[in-house]
């Protein structure tokens, strides 16, 4: 009885949220709701009442549009049914709702316009201003009396309270859930994961925009495969998240999909028996190869119902597909394609082709997988106990942050899910650690535009200048038994391209030094006098079956961190003690091994006059960090406030260069004749896997540069935009493939209804440039590294026109971002 009361009391109160929810969408446009009095999730379990009018009656049509096979699923399993209509009934926005966009509990909220590359059935009944985003032009919502007002605003980070609630109300939803995200009669424990489960779960997450439902959803999924596995099974759940973020090893392994368009679609006609010109035309139309290969699969009779597809299967295909290489392994990929697709039901094909593609266009970012990887093995060991709600929060909130501090350090899931089943979550920590051969992602700087800022951010406290090398970040270890390794910010492995480095490296070591990791700057040196050389030089040389003997461009790698040393990381050591480590183990090679030139100099004077003297030195500016205290301490895949760059460039300009993908070209005229004479950028929004233009550029381009850039692009010609481009209004000559990525200065940033970048961040328009100038193609970023929408939105309100309107907009005082 007192379990039916309080399931009663949740249905009435979600349902109740519901209503307000509905309102909230009928209000005008830009219009915010002023609901700060609404209670949380953990009110209602503590009995609290609210004054509601009571819930409209509903009936089985009135809940939220089930996926295929749903019904049937919820017959078998009743507790399941009555449940339906309140999981889509999150509370709406409430005071804590000012925070910044990614902490945001709706990631797609108040954006007017959906991506226009995303298929009309792709959001189902989604209202139009439920979309990425949210619209800061409004007036904030009036606070309650013993709200603290600014204060409270200008803090980024949700509080521990809100946090608790999130984790508890996703654990309560993917409770609820599992019946959704399961197949019709479930699969046995030690059966390969059905294919099909997974990819329901991907129709579910693709079909709303709200963050913890997408985590509840994946929670949910990722519960099923930890209880159905058997005993030391880990490869099912290992296979099944790397399906989840689309890569089928760790970044460094090196092994990538990418299908081409004109392959696939061959592998789907001779699937479907459909001819590609039909396929081409429909491509034409519904902008997603997924979706025409799903409607083609669907429409095409057989004469007998095929295996299902297990996660297994597909994983170790689509694996098999990535190394295919030599003269026939273009057949040979087709023929897997083909088999595959053969075996497809319902939305299987759909993303088993956008897995090949390279591109799920879900809006599934990772740190939800790791959040619903740490909620699941939580549940998991839940299941049977009897937890208080206080204790399930805190456990969950708990686990989380583990699970992100554990996989910044050590970022392989080949390593971590193993650990996390056979150690569980608590221990995980020392478990996995930062291991030599694993490359982290790097601690990245917040750009500053004054000195004056700087001192502003470091005021009484003690930091240190370094020269910003102009060259390419390298993050060097080596292992106890002597192996080198070289690799990019993006993880990739660039031991083949810098052979000389490996080869140089062994001199600067002094003897007690066994095992290392080193973030460091390899810049590109004149031979005879150790001059340094801009990037474009470096830029020269050959990535790929790099001979020493054939080198013409020499490097010196310039040391500026410390982080793991004989056995022991370092991440948590402060800065000081990091530099002084690093000068002790290492030795100077001249122009092979150095240490970035540093300056604790902390007046104004002493700043601009080492500026002046890195810039007369060849270097792009300074970097800023913190020196003592845990302040200092080295963040993995975070940008922080706690590192600052301070560029010769931005002294006089917006703040900070741009890397931006080159999707649209415009023909020449005139001087221009034969080649593109101007060019359309984007941004590249990782959330919700598109690019979202933002300017068009004309400017900063030689002859030479416009030929070069000619035959770069003409290769990655398409006659439309592809699927995963937020147009806008831009109305390019031709197309391109999103591959190229080119670091750009722009004097302002303006609004513009033309352009979609950062569209809902600040305004209901985009942010475009004003005066863009290209400075340098970024072959060592792939497009996915481009800028994203946040900073584009953070540089937007930085500019002096905007700062007023900044407080007001979005009250957050610029604080770390990053991969979490």
């Amino acid at each position: 009885m007192f379990i039916a009361r309080q399931v009663g009391r949740v249905t009435y109160r979600l349902m109740g949220r519901q209503q307000t929810l509905g309102k909230f969408f009928e209000m005008p446009k830009n219009t915010k709701p002023t609901p700060p009095q609404q209670s949380s999730l953990a009110e209602m379990w503590k009995g609290k009442k609210r004054k509601e009018p009571p819930p409209p009656p509903r009936d089985e049509k009135g809940g939220r549009v089930e996926a295929v096979g749903n019904d049937e699923r919820n017959s078998a399993n009743p507790p399941k049914g009555p449940t339906s209509p309140k999981r889509e009934a999150f509370p709406p926005p409430s005071t804590s709702k000012r925070r910044r966009i990614v902490e945001s509990d709706d990631e797609n909220e108040g954006e007017s316009l959906p991506p226009t590359s995303a298929p009309p059935s792709s959001r189902g009944g989604t209202p139009p201003s439920d979309i990425k985003g949210k619209i800061k032009t409004a007036a904030p919502p009036p606070l309650p009396a013993d709200d603290k007002g600014e204060e409270e605003v200008a803090d980024e980070s949700p509080t521990e309270s809100e946090d608790d609630d999130d984790a508890t109300q996703n654990a309560e939803e993917a409770l609820l859930r599992i019946a959704e995200v399961d197949i019709n009669g479930g699969w046995k424990v030690g059966s390969p994961v059905p294919y099909a489960s997974l990819a329901n779960t991907f129709s579910l997450i693709e079909a709303t925009t709200k963050r913890l439902e997408k985590t509840s959803l994946l929670t949910s999924f990722f519960l099923l495969v930890i209880q159905r596995s058997a005993k030391g099974d880990s490869n099912s759940l290992l296979q099944a998240v790397y399906l989840c973020i689309n890569r089928l090893c760790p970044d460094y392994v090196g092994v990538e999909l990418g299908i081409g368009e004109s392959l696939l679609i061959k592998a789907i006609s001779e699937s479907t028996g459909r001819s590609i010109s039909t396929l081409k035309a429909e491509l034409k139309k519904e902008g997603d190869l997924g979706l025409v290969a799903m409607n083609s699969k669907n429409s095409q009779k057989t004469l007998f119902k095929p295996k299902p597809l297990t996660v297994p299967f597909v994983f170790t295909n689509l694996r098999e597909i990535a190394q295919s290489t030599g003269h026939s392994s273009q057949a040979k990929k087709v023929s897997i394609i083909t088999k595959l697709l053969a075996a497809c039901k319902d939305v299987e094909a759909k993303y088993i082709v956008r897995s090949l593609e390279g591109k799920l266009r879900i809006g599934n970012a990772e740190r939800t997988v790791l959040v619903a990887l740490a909620h699941a093995a939580i549940l998991a060991e839940k299941d049977g106990k009897k937890w208080s709600k206080e204790k399930l929060a805190s456990r969950l909130e708990e686990a989380a942050g583990i699970m992100k501090s554990v996989y910044s350090e050590l970022p392989t899931y080949d390593l971590v899910i193993p650990a996390l089943l056979n150690h569980g979550i608590s221990t995980l920590r020392d478990t996995c650690k930062l291991t030599p051969g694993v490359p982290l992602k790097p601690m990245l700087a917040k750009p500053t535009k004054a000195i004056g800022e700087v001192l502003d951010r470091f005021e009484n406290k003690h930091f240190t200048c370094e020269y910003k090398y102009d060259g390419e970040r390298a993050q060097v270890h080596r292992l106890e038994d002597g192996t080198i390794g070289v690799f990019s910010r993006n993880s990739e492995d660039m031991s083949k391209k810098y052979p000389d480095l490996v080869e140089q490296l062994p001199h600067c070591i002094k003897p007690d030094t066994k095992s290392f990791v080193l973030d460091a700057e390899a810049v590109a040196i004149e031979k005879t006098t150790g001059k340094l050389m801009p990037f474009q030089e470096l830029s020269k040389r050959k990535r790929k079956d790099v001979k020493v003997e054939d080198i013409q461009v020499r490097v010196c790698l310039f040391a500026f961190d410390l982080l793991y040393l004989n056995g022991e990381p370092l991440l948590r050591r402060s800065l000081r003690e990091r530099r002084e480590l690093l000068r002790k183990h290492f030795q100077i090679v001249p122009g092979e091994f150095d240490f970035a030139k540093y300056s604790d100099g902390e007046s104004t004077d002493e700043i601009q006059a080492f500026l002046e003297e890195s810039v007369k030195d060849g270097c792009e500016g300074l970097m800023v960090k913190m020196l003592e205290s845990d302040a200092s301490y080295y963040e993995p895949s975070r940008r922080s406030v706690n590192w600052l760059k301070l560029k010769k460039d931005y002294l006089a300009g917006v703040g900070d260069s741009l890397d931006l993908v080159v999707v649209g070209g415009y023909y020449g005229k005139g001087k221009r004749t034969n080649v593109y004479g101007a060019f359309l950028l984007a941004c590249y929004d990782a959330d919700a896997e598109e690019y979202q233009t933002i300017c068009k550029i004309g400017t900063g381009f030689s002859e030479e540069i416009l030929q070069a850039h000619w035959d770069a692009l003409r290769p990655l010609e398409m006659q439309n935009p592809r699927g995963d481009v937020k147009v806008g209004g831009a109305k390019p000559d031709i197309w391109f493939e999103p591959k190229v990525v080119w670091e750009v200065l722009t004097a302002d940033l303006s609004l513009s209804p033309i352009y979609t970048a950062a569209q809902g961040l600040v305004d209901e328009r985009g942010v475009s440039l004003r005066f863009p100038r290209f400075i340098r193609a970024r072959d060592d970023k792939s497009a996915d590294d481009a800028t994203g929408p946040e900073q584009i939105a953070e540089m937007y309100e930085r500019q002096t026109l905007a700062q007023s309107r900044a407080g007001k907009n979005r009250g957050h005082d610029g604080g770390d971002d990053g991969f979490w």
